[in-house]
């Protein structure tokens, strides 16, 4: 989430003519993430979240996500609802930008999540990964391998910017990742940035998941390594094999992940790490000045790509008896 766009009261008091959801009281920009501009809206019936998509989100992927988030919510998972307009539409247009306004969904992000956190957000995923099953809709993943080859193209001469030799690390990586990449594994409807800010908890119970704008069709797996990467590495960048024990444990006890997905994990992480690596780089080298977004460090992920590396077998990442 973020502010790119901004919007005027009176424009933003005629788009809610359009919807029966009352009058406006208040609203305010929510700054953090970096893909859409999100806004916090107070109504005389309930708090709601308006985004507006911005030009990384194609217009055209919007029924995918909007459509995802009701099929998942009526296969029981907890999660935001796209809020049809008075003439059943779910989307509109704000400022210039397609626009939807979502179901505010209780609870807030951990800032310091433990190993039992971990373990509900493996359910959670597992949870999603099944209710994803019948969404007739196919989107297939832009930041797969040929989109970490576009990203790189576009900020490689720059690159050594952010840290030296760069350039001389990144290629190769994508080149081995590109000849070794599973084709093969479970595959379904992925979340694909279920980052701590993407679950909210309401004390120690998971409330739900949000923000569904990179979900695609991709492996289940790749998802799952994903959620290494994000929630298993502690401040200081060392890996928590407690959390990462839990988080497997608590996904494997909704899907059991089949041995050759366990075999690819680390391949996997790799390559997960390296997207967010890539994205990162990119919106860190491109990000225009005065937007009201945070800028994610792009070296922690290269930090957790490295440490990927190293690992020769899924038992390291706490799983026994692998």
């Amino acid at each position: 989430m973020a502010v790119y766009t901004d919007i005027t009261e009176d424009d933003l008091r005629n788009f809610l003519t359009q919807y029966d959801v009352g009058s406006l009281t208040s609203y305010k920009g929510i700054a953090e993430g970096v893909e859409n501009s999100n806004f916090l809206l107070h109504t005389t019936k309930d708090p709601l979240i308006l985004t507006l998509y911005e030009k990384r989100v194609e217009k055209n992927d919007l029924p995918f996500f909007l459509g995802l988030m009701q099929h998942l919510s009526a296969k029981g998972l907890s999660c935001p609802l796209p809020l049809p307009r008075k003439d059943g539409a779910l989307l509109g247009e704000l400022s210039g930008r397609p626009a939807a306004l979502i179901s505010f969904l209780e609870g807030m992000w951990l800032r310091k999540p433990e190993a039992k956190h971990c373990r509900e957000v493996g359910k959670a995923l597992a949870a999603m990964h099944l209710a994803g099953e019948g969404f007739e809709i196919k989107r297939p993943n832009a930041l797969s391998v040929e989109g970490w080859k576009v990203l790189w193209d576009k900020s490689e001469a720059r690159a050594d910017e952010v840290e030296k030799g760069l350039k001389d690390e990144i290629r190769p990586e994508i080149d081995y990742l590109a000849a070794h990449w599973p084709k093969d594994l479970p595959a379904g409807v992925i979340h694909a940035d279920l980052f701590q800010d993407n679950v909210f908890f309401l004390g120690d119970e998971l409330s739900g998941l949000i923000d569904f704008y990179f979900a695609c069709n991709d492996l289940l797996a790749y998802d799952v390594s994903i959620c290494l990467n994000a929630w298993c590495f502690e401040k200081d960048g060392a890996y928590n094999v407690t959390k990462g024990k839990a988080l497997l444990e608590g996904y494997q006890s909704v899907r059991p992940l089949g041995e050759a997905e366990l075999e690819a994990l680390p391949l996997l992480a790799r390559g997960s790490a390296l997207r967010f690596f890539l994205t990162r780089l990119y919106d860190w080298l491109t990000t225009p000045a005065g937007a009201l977004v945070v800028k994610k460090d792009p070296l922690e992920y290269l930090r957790k790509l490295r440490f990927h590396r190293s690992i020769a077998n899924v038992a390291e990442y706490g799983l026994a008896g692998e």
